[in-house]
């Protein structure tokens, strides 16, 4: 199987969560794989997604996690609420999960089901 057939199959695991997903990323070594869920309206563009989850997501993963090592005891996930959506981000071991919700639903809630698809990644496990 080819890594974007592998990264396809991860992305594939965490849609089968929940149909309040619109919207999945999986930065894994330096491999960007994403997808977005037909038929939702008020999408980001593409080509926004793509540098949201090369620069931005990193960017506040670091930022987040060397806050969280000063005196809060780390750091596991961000929730972030645009005005369409709620996406959650979560470092791993090897990059990092980005997972867009619909406005009704809760991301927290997932979080346990997003752990256990991450730790089903291979070579992965969530940090």
């Amino acid at each position: 199987m080819t890594s974007n057939a592998i990264l396809d199959k991860q992305l594939d695991s965490f849609f089968a969560l929940t149909n309040d997903i619109r919207y999945v990323a999986l930065y894994r070594n330096q491999q960007l794989a994403f997808r977005q869920k037909d038929g939702i309206s008020d999408n980001s563009l593409l080509e926004s997604d793509k540098y949201e989850e090369l620069l931005v997501n990193p960017s506040l993963i670091t930022i987040a996690r060397q806050r969280g090592n000063i005196d809060c005891g780390g750091m596991n996930y961000l929730i972030v609420r645009y005005g369409s959506f709620y996406q959650l981000v979560m470092p791993i071991s090897d990059g990092h999960v980005s997972i867009c919700f619909q406005l009704s639903a809760n991301p927290i809630t997932f979080i346990d089901e997003v752990l256990r698809v991450v730790g089903d990644l291979p070579d992965a496990l969530a940090v």
